[in-house]
C-alpha cells in the first residue's frame, strides 16, 4: 500500500509535534508542518500531500478556513479541520469549504485514524465520480444523434450539440426547463 502523506497546519509547536508523532505512530508520513494559512497553501503546492490536517485559528493574515478553501480549489486536496472551536459561526464558515472532517481538540488516535481513512476514501470516490461524469459527458456530446437527458421531474439536465441544433436551444438555456417546453 502506498504511503499516505499528510500536511499539518498548526500554529502551536507542541501540538503540531504531538500530531506529527501520532501520525507516524499510525503509519502515515508527514509532508510538512506549517503555522500559517499562507504557508499552508505554499507547502501544499510544493509537496502535494494526500491530505491536510488544518487548524482554523492560525498565525498570519489567512486563517485555516481561507487556506482550506484555496487548497481544495487549487489542488483538490482534502482537508480535515482539527480545532478547539465548535461555535456555530465557525462551523458554518468551515462548511462552505467542504471539509472531509471536523475534529475537536483534544482527540484520540483512533478518531484521528478513522477520520483520515474516511476522508481519503471519500476523496477517492469523489474523484472517480467526477471522472465518470466527464467521460459520460464527452461520450454523449460526441454521439451523432440528438440526446436530451431529463431529471425525474422531466426537466432538461443535459443536451448534446446535435440536440441543441435540432431544438434551437442552447444547453445552458434549456437546463431546468420542462422537456415539453424545449
Amino acid at each position: 500500500m502506498e504511503e499516505v502523506r499528510i500536511l499539518i497546519v498548526e500554529d502551536e509547536g507542541i501540538v503540531a509535534k504531538d500530531i506529527q508523532n501520532r501520525l507516524k505512530k499510525l503509519g502515515y508520513s508527514v509532508a510538512g508542518i506549517v503555522a500559517s494559512g499562507e504557508d499552508a497553501v505554499k507547502k501544499a503546492e510544493e509537496t502535494r500531500p494526500d491530505l491536510v490536517l488544518m487548524d482554523i485559528k492560525l498565525k498570519g493574515e489567512m486563517n485555516g478556513i481561507g487556506a482550506a478553501e484555496q487548497i481544495r480549489k487549487r489542488f483538490d486536496i482534502p482537508v480535515i479541520y482539527l480545532t478547539a472551536y465548535a461555535d456555530e459561526d465557525t462551523i458554518e464558515r468551515a462548511k462552505v469549504t467542504e471539509p472531509f472532517g471536523y475534529m475537536l481538540k483534544p482527540f484520540e488516535e483512533r478518531e484521528l485514524r478513522s477520520n483520515i481513512e474516511m476522508a481519503l476514501y471519500k476523496h477517492k470516490m469523489e474523484k472517480r465520480l467526477r471522472e465518470s461524469k466527464q467521460w459520460l459527458a464527452t461520450t454523449l456530446k460526441s454521439i451523432g444523434d440528438a440526446v436530451i437527458a431529463t431529471d425525474e421531474k422531466g426537466c432538461v439536465a443535459f443536451m448534446n450539440p446535435v440536440a441543441e441544433s435540432l431544438t434551437g436551444w442552447k444547453q445552458e438555456e434549456a437546463i431546468g426547463k420542462k422537456l415539453t417546453e424545449v
